[in-house]
């Protein structure tokens, strides 16, 4: 018991550290890049954050695991709520869901969507494969494609507007591309790609870890995915929202947490890949769709607090977050049970 806590540790520790390195030089990519604040959150550092659920739930699966891995991604879901209701304590000054976009209305309803039609297909339990790919996990991969390229195109009707009102007010600002701006795009890959490939070796030993503390303790893999795993795997999200918060970068911020939740679902394609022992959907057990519900309801919460954009606070905290957070809890508790 004693060594796989020991190596779930270590190599929780090295994919925070890599996750955490993923998300700086992700940003960097970004901003060198000029594009949109609420596209790079909900896709680029959606994706770059979630990569340690993505490599952990695949070693999962190569485990024969399916619980585990399962439940990483959906309480990936549930923790990146709480993370959203967490950092509306660290900023006192304004509501922090008040200063995000309107257009998070799209992330969230679509992470939503395809939380609910994964649950589906887990009550359904009647997936089919074709050639090592399950159709369930296709249809989420589908839809998650076709999600994106509506945000994409919103945000793409918001950054022409935004270049319109800058020319129109005399503010149009040059484009530099030296050799300064492309040695630090050449950087930031490379830093990029170097943080990805620590994940892909820690993921392994943390999905192996936890799934003998599953064994030896008694807990089933279900409540140590949801639970354990899932916090661990989004830590980088917790950290990277923190510093977006701090550097007022709301729309960063929340579109990550909002992103990552739309990506966990699609990362099911490559779980289901991975599973060489049928269909996914057909191997988790029905509690998972517990976990996926009650994180639907999480993101009808915070979904309403960006909506209602209200200024009084109670005791500090808005009523919402601290139904996130409170809710969080609650859901643990009912899955232990």
């Amino acid at each position: 018991m004693f060594t796989s806590w020991a190596i779930f540790l270590v190599s929780a520790a090295v994919i925070v550290y890599a996750g955490t390195k993923l998300s700086r030089y992700g940003d960097q990519i970004a901003d060198l890049t000029g594009l949109g604040g609420l596209w790079i959150g909900v896709v680029l550092m959606a994706g770059a954050t979630s990569l340690p659920e993505v490599f952990t739930t695949v070693s999962a699966s190569l485990l024969d695991a399916p619980d585990l891995a399962a439940g990483d991604l959906f309480g990936a879901c549930m923790t990146n709520m709480l993370t959203l209701g967490l950092i509306d304590l660290m900023h006192r000054q304004k509501r922090v869901w008040q200063q995000a976009a309107f257009e998070h209305a799209l992330s969230a309803g679509l992470a939503m969507f395809l939380t609910g039609l994964a649950a589906f297909f887990i009550l359904l339990g009647q997936d089919i494969k074709y050639g090592g790919i399950g159709l369930g996990s296709t249809i989420l991969l589908l839809f998650y494609i076709l999600g994106m390229r509506v945000i994409f195109r919103q945000e793409s009707v918001k950054r022409r507007q935004r270049e319109q009102e800058k020319v129109v007010e005399g503010h149009a600002r040059k484009e530099d591309d030296g050799p300064s701006k492309r040695d630090g795009l050449k950087r930031a890959a490379l830093g990029f790609g170097s943080a990805a490939f620590g994940l892909l070796i820690a993921a392994p030993f943390l999905a192996s870890s936890a799934n003998q503390i599953a064994e030896q303790s008694g807990v089933s893999a279900t409540f140590i995915g949801t639970s354990l795993v899932a916090i661990t795997t989004s830590l980088p999200e917790l950290v990277t929202a923190v510093a977006a918060v701090r550097l007022g970068a709301f729309d960063l911020a929340v579109g990550n947490l909002f992103g990552s939740n739309a990506f966990n679902m699609a990362a099911f394609f490559f779980v289901d890949v991975a599973h060489q022992s049928g269909p996914l959907f057909n191997a988790v057990s029905d509690a998972h769709a517990l976990t996926a519900l009650w994180g639907i309801l999480m993101m009808s919460v915070a979904l309403m607090g960006i909506i209602y954009r209200v200024e009084k606070r109670y005791l500090l905290i808005e009523p919402d977050s601290l139904a996130i957070i409170l809710g969080y809890c609650l859901g643990l508790v009912l899955l232990f049970q």
